[in-house]
């Protein structure tokens, strides 16, 4: 057997000592993996990894998606089909030999210290609570389905096993019966309501920085405020919201003039003289460079900070990851090939709300979340914004109050260590983000659970209404618009609707839902067929700045398209009340309502088409607020011609009798309020939290039944259109491995064997596991699946007998540590059930002890890989209908499934991401 290297130093952070170490560096972990069986050290051997046999692995295929497995084009779900789905060539790995091998090697004092002393870096997923040298209750209350370590980027956590690991880390708090252990648990069920306050008041003090610094950046460049360059029009001109729009056509200078301390472009290139027609060109180029300016400027902060090829995390696998070379500074050499890169994600571009939906099924991006990702996203959303293109920053604010949830519960253990936990506390977030978009923490928690969360139980519910609370409430107190509303198109009508008036919202709702499928679709085929496929997927600058000069030529077409679309829809939303001048407010419609139609109607158009070529690009964007604005514009028109058949139709008969002669009893506004939801709901699908959020704008519920009305309408007309919102379509285009459990699958005559993975790789206890075979086992398995395991089988009289199961994190964590001895056998064994605290003492004397009734094994030792292995995985007969396999990924949020026959011998398993891609080819035959 190989001597021993000298141990790494215990105090080094980058370097684990033991099965409870926390994660290594990425780096280091691959260098001792790949140099497993050589004769050089580490330290003189720092690239010779570059040059080793295992250089081959380099050059194989990778899959260019973040999620499920891409299925090909006209791919029978057949057993056949799916084996080839992660079939890859053979990249000849030696089989190990058969054979009982070498009895487990006993380890230096020196390397003992080294692997279970030394000062604690950060701890495992499954770090015991109890303290050194404790022994836990081997009760079956306690006992776990062994280690979990950390989750690379790019994998499904295991929900099950989180759900066991929390329930038995409350049963050791609630077993303690002392006043500190009583203070202890009630200390524990504080903490996730001490974590939802402090997202809610952070993620309202980060949008009300947002909505300031958007404000004065849009505002600039039309001018500034001559008594503070600092204030926004809004905050130099108190009248802001009083004065009249009455200029419908093309205008360089700002509506505003009667604000003496607001001076614009125009007014400060002209001096004191009149506006010229070279004036007017000034202040235009003026607008249009600024625009530009923060768009690119936005564009730029995205792609060069958060690109995904850009995070490393300890937690990365350091064989799993998209390149190896990469892994290792990205030095190439003749001998390696660069592989096929895994495509590059932008984790600040978009809303994030497809991601975020994602993630909050299972899956784990590092860095989508982090601490750069919420300054670019706050940042390049305000610019974005302000450079008016047509996007909206209310959805973005769900990334941004999840991210903000995500920091927050690194501090605190419970969360930190717990996938399934921390997604309790993004549900809360996303509640509290768009609280504080709309103003509706209401609609906040609905939209968090009817939209984003994938697993919403009572408890997190309770804490999302009460993270939306403090959230509105500390909006409120901000006062971000100085109007004391949380939100600027936040309305109040004080007129009913009337029954007639129904099937003027059923047409809007039919309009909502044709919009919206055909929005969802037209901005699919363009990413897919045109961004992604032309010049514009390697110039992302070049078409945000592209994007943007075109969005400025059509910006001055009338005072409505120049408008931010935050301020649109609160004029589109404006009641007509006495005295107000608005050119929307039409008094008299046979000779006022065509002008304004018209301008409506051009704004709409170019909205549309804006929104359809800006969604997608590199920068921080939301959909929201221009979808909104785009069906405020057809209620808006809806409106105006309802006033107008009114004014020309007999007021005592006829189909406007109800309002008896008043011309103000069709409020033109809810007409728009109407039209804005029903596209919104067209757009995102989304219906009864889209309903509380419009009845939260308007401070009633007397317009229940017509917003009701034309979101239902809306929906079914998409749905029958366009199956898939535009965020099922997002998470399409990007591949993402969402599993939607709301969608009803047709089976046919699919069986289980069907989606059975056959070929998958095996630990057969009845062969010899060394340190090195496993290694080479680890190696194929990156080749064919990145999110993969081990079965580990026995050989029985009637077939092979699966005794557990080990995930790749865990058996390249269980490597790295016994990397210096390759020739030394690893041993798993089902004896003994495996309890937290079991592996975490530290001392001497219990590492060197020996329990026969284990066959020989050694208590703590490093290459008794068993405290890794799932010793009771979720199982499934041959014979299984399909609706159950789907129940075990969906309700029960489940890794990987093995399937069994009749007898329980071992068949094959099937991943969660196979899994996915079965269902792909299901939803491409219908």
């Amino acid at each position: 057997m190989q001597v021993p290297k000298p141990p790494p130093n215990p105090n080094t952070p980058e370097q684990p000592y033991g099965p409870l170490s926390g994660p290594s560096d990425p780096t280091w972990r691959r260098r001792r993996l790949m140099n497993i069986g050589g004769n050089q050290s580490l330290e003189s051997n720092s690239n010779a990894d570059e040059r080793t046999p295992f250089s081959r692995y380099n050059s194989l295929p990778r899959n260019g998606s973040y999620g499920s497995i891409a299925s090909p084009p006209n791919l029978s779900p057949t057993r056949s089909a799916f084996r080839s789905l992660r079939r890859f060539p053979s990249i000849g790995v030696r089989i190990p030999a058969i054979g009982t091998g070498p009895p487990s090697p006993q380890l230096s004092p020196s390397i003992r210290k080294s692997y279970f002393g030394g000062q604690r870096p950060i701890s495992a997923y499954d770090a015991p609570l109890l303290p050194e040298g404790a022994v836990p209750d081997a009760g079956p209350g306690v006992r776990t389905n062994g280690i979990r370590v950390w989750y690379s980027s790019y994998s499904s956590i295991d929900w099950l096993h989180d759900t066991i690991k929390d329930s038995v880390r409350r049963f050791r708090l609630r077993k303690r019966t002392s006043f500190r252990g009583r203070l202890r648990s009630r200390i524990d069920k504080s903490v996730g309501w001490v974590i939802v306050t402090i997202v809610g008041f952070l993620t309202a003090v980060v949008a009300y920085m947002i909505v300031r610094s958007e404000q004065w950046l849009f505002d600039i460049k039309n001018g500034y405020c001559a008594i503070g360059w600092w204030k926004a029009e809004r905050f130099c001109c108190p009248g802001f919201d009083d004065v009249a729009l009455t200029t419908p056509y093309f205008v360089t200078s700002s509506p505003l003039e009667a604000c003496e301390h607001w001076r614009t472009w125009g007014d400060v290139f002209a001096g004191k003289g009149d506006h010229t027609l070279e004036d007017d060109l000034l202040a235009y180029l003026a607008y249009a460079g600024i625009a530009l300016m923060w768009a690119t400027i936005s564009c730029l902060l995205t792609i060069y900070l958060t690109a995904s090829n850009s995070f490393m995390t300890r937690k990365d696998s350091g064989v799993l990851g998209p390149s190896f070379a990469d892994a290792d500074g990205g030095k190439e050499t003749d001998a390696v090939q660069s592989p096929h890169k895994r495509q590059v994600m932008y984790y600040a571009a978009g809303s994030g709300i497809p991601e975020i939906k994602t993630i909050l099924s299972g899956f784990v991006i590092h860095g989508y979340l982090g601490g750069r990702t919420l300054f670019t996203k706050s940042v390049g959303l305000a610019l974005s914004v302000a450079s008016g293109l047509s996007l909206g920053k209310e959805g973005p604010f769900v990334h941004i109050a999840s991210c903000i949830g995500n920091i927050v519960s690194r501090f605190f253990v419970k969360y930190e260590t717990n996938e399934g936990k921390r997604r309790e506390i993004l549900s809360a977030a996303s509640a509290a983000g768009v609280a504080v978009a709309f103003g509706a923490p209401i609609g906040g928690v609905l939209f968090s659970l009817e939209e984003v969360s994938y697993f919403f139980p009572p408890k997190v519910m309770w804490r999302s209404f009460f993270c939306a609370m403090i959230a509105a409430m500390t909006l409120k107190f901000l006062d971000p618009f100085g109007t004391g509303k949380l939100v600027l198109f936040q309305v109040t009508y004080d007129k009913d609707w009337h029954a007639q008036e129904l099937l003027f919202f059923l047409i809007l709702g039919v309009f909502g839902g044709v919009y919206g499928a055909w929005f969802s679709r037209l901005n699919y085929r363009w990413s897919k067929e045109v961004r992604n496929t032309t010049w514009l997927k390697t110039h992302p600058v070049a078409e945000v700045v592209l994007v943007t000069v075109i969005t400025t030529a059509l910006a001055f077409i009338n005072p409505y398209t120049k408008m931010g679309g935050t301020e649109l829809v609160y004029k589109l939303f404006e009641e007509c009340r006495p005295g107000n001048q608005s050119s929307l407010c039409v008094l008299d419609p046979s000779t006022q309502a065509l002008p304004v139609i018209y301008a409506l109607l051009v704004t709409l158009a170019v909205k549309a088409g804006l929104t359809v070529i800006t969604f997608g690009t590199k920068l921080p964007a939301g959909i929201f607020i221009p979808t909104l604005g785009v069906g405020a514009c057809a209620g808006r028109i809806m409106g105006i011609l309802v006033r107008w058949m009114q004014a020309n139709s007999d007021p005592d008969l006829g189909y406007f009798a109800f309002c008896r002669g008043d011309l103000n009893c069709v409020v033109s506004g809810l007409y728009a309020m109407v039209g804005a939801a029903a596209a919104l709901s067209g757009v995102t699908r989304t219906t009864v939290s889209l309903a509380v959020i419009m009845f939260e704008l308007t401070d009633t519920l007397t317009y229940a039944v017509p917003v009701m009305l034309s979101v239902l309408v809306a929906k079914a007309v998409a749905d029958a259109l366009e199956p898939k919102g535009i965020y099922d379509l997002v998470i399409d285009l990007n591949q993402l491995p969402y599993l939607d459990a709301k969608h009803v699958y047709l089976w046919g005559d699919n069986t289980v064997s069907d989606v059975t993975d056959l070929d998958v790789d095996t630990i057969r206890l009845d062969e010899e596991n060394t340190v090195t075979s496993l290694r080479d086992q680890l190696m194929n398995l990156v080749s064919v699946e990145e999110d993969g395991g081990f079965p580990i089988l026995r050989q029985d009289e009637g077939g092979m007998r699966m005794l557990g199961y080990i995930g790749a994190n865990e058996l390249e964590h269980a490597l790295s540590i016994v990397a210096d001895d390759g020739d030394a056998p690893v041993i798993f064994h089902t004896t003994s059930a495996y309890g937290h605290g079991m592996y975490a003492t530290p001392s001497v004397s219990s590492f060197t002890e020996e329990e026969t009734a284990n066959g020989g094994a050694v208590r703590n030792n490093p290459f008794d890989f068993s405290i890794y292995m799932d010793g009771a995985p979720l199982t499934v007969q041959d014979n299984s209908p399909l609706e159950l396999v789907q129940e075990f990924f969906t309700k029960l949020g489940a890794r990987y499934v093995v399937v069994t026959d009749t007898d329980g011998y071992y068949e094959g398993v099937i991943d969660k991401k196979a899994w996915l891609g079965f269902l792909r080819t299901l939803g491409e035959k219908r």
